[in-house]
């Protein structure tokens, strides 16, 4: 046998050795979801969307509601987005995603949080605010806020680019508000809803009211106030779980205390039966109706009654990315989720 073959031997082994490891990682990383940029946050997409997917077409977003933030100033014991993160997108990044959305059809945005006016002292908020009603030329710019963080001088400054502001109150006894975690300190929640509703008023903003209706609060009668507040709408929803938010080993919040029936929730609607503002969502009408985008600007799939992400829009688009949303349009127009949402349309007499 020749020497030269003898030592060769080696070489052609690791040759292929090397050969066949070279292979198998190409192999795995064509599978593997990696993603441009910087910001797109935990990459995970469930199994379950997978399967879903191919039957799901790709939807419109017409009403899309941003939580551009988790971190809030106030601790609900019910809060089915919970401060899991602290980020939150540099302003020109989440101008391109809603630039993105515009283009894919948006009409409606609605800044939540969190408590969107926590990030920055509600600057970070009025400039997109103002970017999609004077730049984007969206027809309905809205806003969820607990209001505890809110200064007139905000109005001031931007006011004229919001149409609806939305506080959430859940009661209007101070005891009960304390009781649920809807209240910072001492200070007076009810007090500061109506200093807002004259602010919104004053500066000619749709003021909404937005309640989640629980254990502690579910024998309460509100119409008296609703009426005398008279908002454009009442948003009144029956306590949701959502595991991985507010249930379930992972979770921050322990909401199954906070939990009413059906029959409960029906009761306080039949109750406030006479206020015509008033717009219920059950836990069926809530859980898949809504678009919503996390802080990495990824659409949130509540089918399995946790929150699944989608990939960012900022990495694969809009339509890409609404396909993993879950979302349920005939619901979404079954809850009344179109409606009238820009101010100049409502003829308020403000």
């Amino acid at each position: 046998m020749n020497l030269s073959s003898l030592t060769a031997t080696p070489k052609v082994i690791l040759q292929l050795c090397i050969s066949t490891v070279h292979s198998f990682l190409s192999a795995l990383l064509t599978f593997l979801p990696w993603r441009r940029g910087s910001c797109d946050g935990p990459k995970s997409v469930a199994p379950s969307q997978l399967e879903q997917h191919e039957d799901q077409t790709a939807t419109t977003p017409t009403s899309v509601n941003y939580h551009f933030t988790r971190k809030c100033n106030y601790k609900c014991g019910f809060c089915f987005h919970t401060a899991k993160t602290s980020f939150v997108l540099p302003l020109e990044e989440a101008k391109r995603g809603l630039r993105l959305l515009k283009e894919a059809g948006m009409e409606k945005i609605n800044f939540s949080g969190g408590e969107p006016f926590l990030h920055d002292k509600g600057e970070f908020l009025g400039q997109l605010v103002q970017y999609c009603k004077v730049d984007l030329q969206l027809p309905s710019v809205s806003i969820v806020s607990n209001g505890s963080m809110i200064k007139e001088n905000w109005f001031q400054k931007y006011g004229d680019s919001l149409d609806i502001l939305a506080i959430s109150c859940d009661s209007f006894e101070e005891e009960t508000n304390q009781l649920i975690g809807r209240a910072q300190g001492r200070k007076s929640h009810i007090e500061n809803l109506y200093k807002i509703c004259s602010w919104c008023q004053q500066y000619k903003v749709a003021f909404k009211i937005n309640s989640v209706i629980n254990t502690f609060n579910v024998d309460e009668d509100m119409t008296e106030r609703i009426n005398q507040l008279n908002p454009v709408r009442w948003k009144v929803f029956q306590c949701l779980l959502i595991d991985g938010e507010n249930a379930g080993e992972d979770a921050l919040r322990e909401a199954e205390r906070f939990v009413i029936s059906d029959e409960q929730f029906q009761e306080f609607l039949e109750r406030h039966g006479g206020v015509s503002c008033l717009v219920p969502e059950s836990n069926e009408k809530m859980r898949n109706s809504y678009l919503i985008l996390d802080e990495y600007m990824r659409f949130l799939d509540c089918r399995e009654g946790r929150k699944d992400p989608s990939r960012s829009i900022l990495d694969v688009g809009v339509k890409d990315a609404i396909c993993f949303s879950g979302f349920d349009e005939k619901m979404f127009l079954k809850r009344g989720g179109k409606y009238i949402w820009s101010k100049a349309d409502m003829k308020l007499d403000w």
